[in-house]
């Protein structure tokens, strides 16, 4: 049966009211619920006057983990995943050479939300398999120099085996800068040891995230200041590696203390990049310097891509014109790594009006993708050299239970099992699923079909995959590049509809790697009856063994014609075993309608949480889903006759199975 949204929302509440769920009553919360947001701080001193409504000073010399009020929401829960590169999609893409960072301002430094909100409109990007490394970008001489990145886009990097960096800006003069705050953070302590290295070393460890981007820009410093800089930048990098934590610094100050942007590894900075793990290289790099850099590195028992060339990409994203060949030559090795700084531009240049989820994935894919959209086919006449052009493709998916219902991390609507559970627009990048590799690999002999990420419709979180077009022949669309071992009770379930015309779908499954780079995976069809409705289907690995190596779909339309066919969910698995309820659920101060929650981990593995309200009606309705083991909620207001609300909580497992609920009532 495909239920209704009144079947699905009334079983919902029904579930909350069996025995053995009883509501706990809530004592009424003394504490003011405040919106917890990302962490920033100084090093030590701050500047003179007061500071602006909405943002608070913090020193980090004094910050302590145990006194952070609202660490609970800013700690990420999932670990780095382990990845590996499998056949490159295509014959220029490559392995083991340059390699891709992303310097990105998800948000101001202060009011920044820590566990997303309600818009769609934010940077939820997806193209993670192309990625290395992602700095936390941000800092200002009147809120914060130094950032922590916030959980949900630690959790979803992690969760695609991406690390995360937090900032240090120290600004230049003319932004704000004080030379006071360099010296605050290379001050030592009566032992001789820099203090502020052992907290942002902390700092990380308590947050759960990787390192540090160290951007010293404040001009006016001299030789011992460079000295006292180079010798903190040492030591973090100890402390740091001990934590499993890496340190990159940018090419800004020189030995001597002074600011002077070298666009190249030198005598003038070498010195810290071999104190850090790598260096950001200034955006005045040539094709020269960064020849002679990638050979000052190997002189130095370095690696050249151990180097990022900058490419500032804030102003005109994938209309920037770049010398490709000076970093990332076609026709022989590479020279350095990128450094992409602000890539979000495929959000932020799009007007007021425009920025729908579907405007910015577009603009998205062409920046990662290329013009052709398709990492497959590259266009070679493409002035923009797309990352998937030069850069292989890496992934996580090497476990079962694997389960992909296409979530982005926002979305128009949320949905469960195809219904509306909320109409609200929202975004946490902690709820994205591990998404496809190859966006979007499509192979075909004939008109090739569009695919995307669609926000119009979904079985659960906020978007599906949308093919559409008129295929006049079979269309194969790559998903996942995995290693996922084959047993004798190993099934894959695809959740899928058909919305308009008719079309055959057939599984693929690989259990090799392709022949070559940019050769199709050798696949093996097995087919799965489509409707106009959301139905899953389920199909077992009969007669293949070792491992998955791909997954795809194949779409044949018999009839012609315009075709429009929704993928709403992947799961490989040999089991299904729903997760333990979560215990202890609370409030802990309230505000009016403003609510946070706190509660016991569930035992064993977790996706995600989600928290629901119980209306009087019986309708059960989403608030928000976290991977951390608390949660705000605002804008709560009584319902009619309603003297106390209700909530549920419940543990969602890798297969998007829930648990029993938890529940807690608040007085109004």
């Amino acid at each position: 049966m495909n239920p209704t949204r009144r079947t699905v929302l009334v079983a919902g509440a029904a579930t909350a009211l069996l025995p053995g769920a009883p509501a706990v009553a809530a004592a009424r919360p003394k504490a003011v619920a405040t919106p917890p947001y990302a962490s920033y701080w100084y090093p030590d001193s701050f500047p003179s006057g007061s500071p602006s409504p909405g943002i608070t000073w913090r020193s980090l010399k004094t910050w302590r983990a145990a006194d952070d009020p609202d660490l609970a929401f800013n700690a990420a829960s999932v670990p780095l995943a382990a990845r590996f590169t499998p056949t490159p999609a295509n014959t220029t893409a490559r392995s083991g050479q340059a390699r891709i960072q992303s310097l990105v301002s998800f948000g101001p430094t202060s009011g920044n939300p820590s566990q997303g909100s309600a818009t769609a409109d934010y940077y939820a990007l997806t193209h993670w398999a192309c990625l290395d490394e992602l700095v936390f970008w941000g800092g200002s001489a009147g809120e914060g120099l130094i950032l922590a990145p916030n959980a949900p886009i630690v959790d979803a990097a992690h969760r695609h085996g991406v690390p995360v960096l937090g900032t240090v800006f120290l600004p230049p003069t003319a932004y704000g800068g004080r030379l006071q705050w360099t010296r605050d953070l290379v001050q030592k302590d009566s032992s001789g040891h820099y203090p502020l290295a052992a907290q942002l070393v902390a700092v990380a460890a308590a947050h759960g995230f990787d390192g540090w981007f160290l951007n010293a820009e404040t001009g006016g410093g001299n030789t011992a200041l460079g000295t006292a800089m180079l010798a903190f930048v040492k030591e973090l990098k100890a402390l740091a590696a001990a934590k499993g934590q890496r340190v990159t610094w940018y090419d800004a100050m020189t030995v001597n203390g002074t600011v002077s942007w070298q666009g190249a590894l030198d005598s003038q900075n070498q010195a810290f990049f071999q104190a850090a793990d790598d260096m950001f290289v200034d955006f005045r790099w040539s094709a020269a310097t960064l020849a002679s850099s990638g050979t000052k590195a190997g002189q130095l028992g370095r690696g050249r891509y151990e180097l990022w060339a900058g490419v500032d990409v804030e102003s005109n994203g994938s209309d920037t014109s770049v010398d490709w060949d000076a970093v990332v030559p076609a026709g022989k090795a590479h020279i350095t790594s990128i450094g992409f700084y602000r890539p979000e531009w495929t959000r932020n240049h799009l007007p007021d009006g425009q920025r729908t989820p579907g405007d910015f994935h577009a603009a998205d894919d062409r920046f990662w993708t290329g013009r052709s959209l398709d990492p497959a086919r590259p266009d070679a006449s493409d002035p923009w050299r797309a990352p998937a052009v030069s850069v292989a493709d890496r992934s996580t998916v090497s476990s079962v239970p694997f389960a992909s219902v296409f979530n982005t991390g926002h979305g128009l609507r949320w949905y469960e099992d195809g219904a509306v559970t909320s109409d609200a627009p929202w975004n946490h990048l902690g709820l994205q699923d591990l998404l496809p590799s190859r966006q979007w690999a499509v192979r075909t002999a004939g008109r090739r079909p569009s695919v995307s990420f669609d926000f119009a419709d979904a079985w659960r979180g906020g978007s599906s995959v949308l093919v559409a077009g008129e295929p006049d022949r079979p269309a194969v669309v790559d998903l996942y590049a995995t290693r996922l071992p084959i047993t004798a009770n190993t099934v894959v379930e695809l959740t899928h509809r058909t919305d308009a015309g008719q079309v055959n779908i057939e599984l693929a499954v690989a259990t090799a790697e392709p022949s070559g780079a940019g050769a199709a995976p050798p696949y093996t069809w097995l087919p799965v009856t489509s409707a106009g409705t959301w139905q899953t289907s389920t199909v077992r690995l009969a007669g293949l063994s070792g491992t998955v190596h791909a997954l795809g779909v194949r779409l044949t339309a018999p009839g012609g014609g315009p075709v429009r066919w929704r993928l709403g969910g992947l799961t490989v698995r040999d089991t299904a075993t729903a997760p333990a309820a979560p215990t202890g659920l609370r409030i802990t101060a309230a505000s009016g309608g403003d609510l946070r929650f706190a509660w016991d981990a569930a035992p064993g593995p977790v996706r995600h949480y989600e928290l629901h309200r119980l209306l009087p009606d019986g309708t059960r309705r989403f608030l928000g889903g976290t991977c951390q083991r608390a949660c705000f909620v605002s804008g709560l207001r009584p319902a009619q006759g309603e003297t106390a609300a209700r909530f549920e909580l419940r543990a969602v497992g890798e297969l998007y199975n829930a648990s029993t609920p938890v529940t807690v009532t608040h007085p109004w």
